[in-house]
């Protein structure tokens, strides 16, 4: 081997900048380990809110020695911010994907056009979303198309005076679209460099935020976020700022009083025509009624007379918590206020209003945080339901407390903000009325004027404000408002001591594997088998200082993909080793042997790494969050292991025979294991294609019969682990929840006291009303089998105590519109890389028989494994659930069946070459049997580190370790009792010579050689 110098500097120089990069982990966690024993050692656990308490001295302690020198220069902050990410499963945090609402982004050019074509396009674009891969903004076009002489340049539309430079009233459709794109894809630029400034000032460390392709989807993982309910408002509020001038109680007691009245005589009403229908049904149907009947009619009659006696629908709402005074003109139930929304809107109602109040806007108060009650407040709405003045005027705002020590929010406005204010608070005052705050629709405070107007600009808000909320506010309101809307369409929440349960999994799986692999190769290749064991162990120190040194994030599944590429490179020096043996039992000298040995596994070892590496660059495509961890360990660890079972293998190989010296590649028990094999394997193909013909049949059928259990990722819902302090049958659960759920499903999630709960409820409905509403409904559902004392807090995700033991330890919340993309997205890939293969082997070798034999396998496998889901979800006591990570298996089992295929077809091809006059099935038979060796180790390794994984790596990748499992077993099968005998049949009747062609093509490189 040349350039040995080369090879030895650059391994050198790569595993100190690994080391140096891994440092910064190193010193990182030893700083925090110090911090949290400092913290403990000050707050016992005897203390209240020990968690809590622990979590800011140890805050307080980091950044008092942040910028101390640790070593070498570097201290705590340079270290952290270099040190390997970890990802969300491992040190628990928040994933959310918002949704920038495209459809408030037209209605903003369109300066909220009444157009009905624009209105009705907007309306069929929304519908059609849910249902389509195309964007909101191609759907609308589409769509606006349709209607017969809509002009999207028209002055009703997009011919406003804002975008008067750039869209004229005689440009057509065609003109337009392309300035409505980049208006709209500047807003949602503009909706993340907002985002990206509010999680900056938040604090939290390694954030990651990214713009997913043109759907106005924005990605953010925050690892190690604890408030996650703080956080979800944070990210979602819109910080829409608006200053309204405010109505009187007194001007509305008597409108209440009418409303009430047109509301229950409405009610009346709808209920006489109601039952008049049903008089008449009833007359219609035969005359003789049995008694039940009578009885049930009779009863119905009565529930009626007794909901006819509520005369007052609106005013037996109002709680009566104090005299109504100032801007408040009532108290309502949080509960109500859906009901108390649908009354207020109605047209009969409207009408009620009184005079010079016809535009009055009603608004709620901000829900306060120890009470179900909320205030109703009437702003001074007009023709445009423009504020008197809104947000935009804000040019700082700082977290302050008001003059009677309360947290406040101050605010500095400009030149223009300030004449307006001072006119607004002048007016308020000569009137003695107040001045309504209006954040994203809700009244954060109305404050009084008493001292006459108020100059300079300066205004503050109160409102009952803790101190981390103030500080959000402020931050949301320097950062600015969002351009639109932003729903959480799908997130991910993971406690912290989950995550930290995922952390030991993961390494006491990683570790069995490793010795496992390490002792396994030892034993089989003996000194040889140690110096594989050497290259291997530099190659994951080469993974995790790559890891480290680009920024990459550190997921469970990456962990697995780490594991993975202990197999694979363990493949690649059994294949190596093996070759080296056969060349020794030919009679070669040891030097020739390894020369050989390497040169003849080369062709091979690429093979299986590029079709592995391409499912990975799939993966890495499609995938996100913890998948693309898995895809980028896949992708580095092929390189790395490629590197060191090339180079650094043979390094050691070489110089541990050199000046004489013997190396054996096997032991004294392993010698002669597996030599002079000779199966005829095609004889069997039809045997095999029986029982395979079968075992399809049988997955078809109950893929047909009973389909898949399809998790939210797929269908839509939420999902929630929650742990108990009992065993818990999961039956019993849902049959508690269902009542409030309406839809719900509860099955054991490891252990017998841990569930994984998932329901579709509401799931078409945003925002954290709602997910707060499912986890208070879990909390009182659950009650009979929670610790006793647990409180809704303790039981809610999110709160910052770390050593959580009980309540819902992670959530997962998919909305239906993104689980039919990511479904889509999934298909893609799987088509996608069956392309890939096909392509890859049909240029590889140079025939489509090998083509069809590959992706036959390839199919094979995939079936079957589905078939096994299918069958055994209801059995198996762990979850099979078809996720994101069962596609992610499922590629890996076509990147690992493609793998096995790829060795046996490449010897295949070697012996056509070597052998040209034997006949095709016993060069066929003798060529698969020369690879059994190499299929039984790397089956065998890498099934135990599976098999290690799977039962030491944690509950959440179970299912997806389940697949691999049966992806490699399955796939070692199918690569010769399939993929070689339907290559050998295609040939076979097509009357193919393979031997014809492929000396000659071997000939022609030997004399462009020469």
């Amino acid at each position: 081997m040349q350039n040995k110098g080369l090879i030895k500097l650059f391994a050198i120089l790569f595993g100190l900048v690994s080391i140096y990069q891994l440092s910064f982990t190193y010193i990182a966690n030893n700083v925090e380990d110090k911090a949290e024993s400092y913290s403990e050692r000050q707050i016992p656990k005897s203390e209240e809110n020990f968690t809590e308490k622990r979590a800011v001295v140890a805050e307080q302690y980091l950044d008092s020695i942040g910028d101390q020198s640790i070593f070498a220069g570097i201290t705590y902050n340079t270290a952290k911010d270099k040190e390997l990410n970890k990802g969300l499963d491992l040190k628990g945090g928040i994933n959310v994907i918002l949704q920038i609402s495209v459809e408030d982004l037209l209605r903003g050019l369109a300066n909220n056009s009444k157009d009905p074509a624009f209105n009705q396009a907007l309306a069929e674009a929304q519908e059609a979303r849910k249902n389509s891969q195309d964007s909101y903004l191609e759907l609308f076009f589409e769509a606006f198309e349709t209607k017969e002489g809509a002009s999207l340049a028209s002055p009703d539309v997009f011919g406003t005076k804002a975008l008067a430079d750039e869209i004229s009233f005689d440009m057509t459709n065609s003109q337009v679209r392309p300035i409505i794109n980049r208006k709209i894809d500047e807003s949602i630029t503009s909706a993340f460099e907002v985002l990206r400034e509010r999680i900056d000032k938040f604090g939290v460390t390694q954030p990651n935020i990214q713009r997913l392709g043109d759907s106005g989807r924005i990605l953010i993982e925050l690892p190690g976020a604890k408030d996650i309910s703080r956080i979800q408002n944070l990210l979602q509020s819109t910080a829409q700022l608006e200053f309204w001038d405010v109505y009187q109680a007194n001007e509305f007691s008597d409108y209440l009083v009418n409303a009430d009245a047109i509301i229950a005589e409405n009610i009346k009403s709808e209920v006489e025509k109601t039952e008049n229908e049903k008089t008449q049904s009833t007359e219609q149907e035969e005359e003789t009624t049995d008694e039940d009947d009578l009885e049930d009619l009779l009863s119905t009659e009565e529930d009626t007379d007794e909901d006819l006696s509520k005369s007052n629908p609106l005013l037996s709402l109002v709680q009566s918590v104090g005299q109504p005074q100032g801007p408040v003109i009532a108290y309502f139930a949080i509960k109500d206020t859906a009901k108390v929304n649908s009354y207020l809107a109605m047209p009969q109602v409207k009408s009620q209003l009184p005079s010079g109040k016809k535009y009055a806007e009603f608004v709620w108060g901000k829900p306060p945080k120890d009470s179900e009650i909320i205030e109703l407040y009437a702003l001074k709405g007009n023709r445009n339901n423009e504020p008197q003045m809104s947000g935009a005027v804000i040019t700082d705002a700082q977290q302050t407390y008001d003059q009677v020590g309360r947290v406040a929010v101050s605010m500095q406005m400009d030149g223009r903000g300030a004449k307006i204010w001072e006119d607004m608070t002048g007016r308020a005052s000569a009137q003695g009325s107040q001045i309504a705050i209006v954040l994203d629709d809700l009244v954060y405070s109305a404050p009084g004027v008493s001292s006459g107007a108020i100059s300079g600009g300066r205004s503050e808000i109160t409102g009952q404000f803790t101190i981390e909320e103030a500080q959000d506010l402020a931050n949301v309101l320097r950062a600015g408002k969002l351009p639109a809307s932003a729903d959480i369409v799908q997130s991910e929440i993971i406690g912290p001591s989950l995550g930290q349960e995922a952390i030991d999994s993961g390494i006491l799986s990683f570790i069995i594997a490793l010795v496992f692999v390490l002792i396994y190769m030892i034993f089989y290749y003996g000194k040889a088998g140690l110096y594989a064991d050497i290259a291997l162990v530099v190659n994951i120190l080469f993974i995790f200082g790559v890891l480290s040194g680009l920024g990459a994030v550190l997921t469970l599944p990456g962990i697995a993909g780490i594991v993975l590429t202990i197999g694979m490179s363990v493949d690649a020096n059994v294949l190596i080793f093996e070759r080296i043996r056969e060349e020794l039992a030919k009679g070669k000298t040891q030097a020739e042997a390894i020369s050989d040995g390497f040169k003849n596994a080369l062709s091979s070892i690429l093979d299986a790494n590029i079709t592995t590496g391409l499912t990975g660059i799939i993966l890495l495509t499609f995938g996100t969050g913890p998948i693309k961890g898995f895809a980028t360990t896949l992708l580095i660890g092929i390189v790395t292991s490629l590197f060191c079972a090339i180079f650094l293998t043979r390094l050691f190989i070489s110089g541990g025979g050199k000046k004489g010296k013997s190396l054996p590649f096997s032991t004294g028990i392993t010698k002669g294991w597996f030599q002079n094999i000779d199966i005829n394997f095609l004889k069997k193909r039809k045997i095999a294609y029986i029982i395979s013909a079968i075992a399809i049949l049988i997955s078809i059928g109950s893929l047909a019969t009973k389909g898949l259990n399809q998790g939210v990722d797929f269908v839509g819902g939420r999902s929630y682990t929650v742990r108990f302090d009992q065993a818990v049958n999961p039956s019993e659960v849902e049959s508690k929840l269902v009542g409030e759920l309406q839809s719900v499903e509860a099955k054991t999630y490891g252990s017998s006291n841990q569930l994984k709960i998932t329901t579709n409820f509401k799931i078409e409905e945003e925002g954290t009303v709602i997910d707060d509403e499912i986890q208070s409904i879990l909390f009182n559902g659950l009650q009979d089998y929670l610790p006793n004392g647990i409180t809704l807090q303790e039981f809610k995700i999110g709160d910052s105590n770390s050593d959580k033991e009980y309540g819902i330890m992670s959530s997962i919340k998919v909305g239906p519109t993104i689980a039919d993309d990511i479904k889509t997205a999934s298909y893609y890939a799987i088509l996608g890389s069956l392309i890939v293969v096909f392509l890859y082997i049909l240029i590889r070798f140079r025939r489509w028989q090998f083509s069809l034999g590959a992706v036959a396998a390839v199919i094979h496998d995939v079936i079957i494994v589905l078939g096994l889901f299918s069958l055994l979800y209801n059995v198996l006591p762990f979850s099979l659930e078809i996720d994101q990570a069962f596609i992610a298996a499922i590629l890996t089992v076509i990147g690992y069946s493609l793998n096995d295929t790829v060795v046996v077809f490449d010897r295949i091809r070697e012996f056509f070459n070597e052998h040209p006059s034997w006949k095709m099935d016993k060069l066929i038979n003798l060529a698969v049997s020369s690879t059994i060796s190499r299929t039984i180790n790397t089956s065998l390794t890498t099934l135990v580190v599976l098999i290690a994984i799977f039962i030491f790596g944690g509950d959440s990748i179970r299912g997806f370790m389940f697949a691999l499992i049966i992806g490699v077993i399955v796939g070692t099968y199918s690569s010769v009792f399939i993929a070689t005998p339907v290559m050998f049949d295609s040939v076979k009747k097509k009357g193919i010579d393979l031997a014809d062609k492929m000396p000659q093509e071997e000939e022609q490189k030997e004399k462009l050689k020469m």
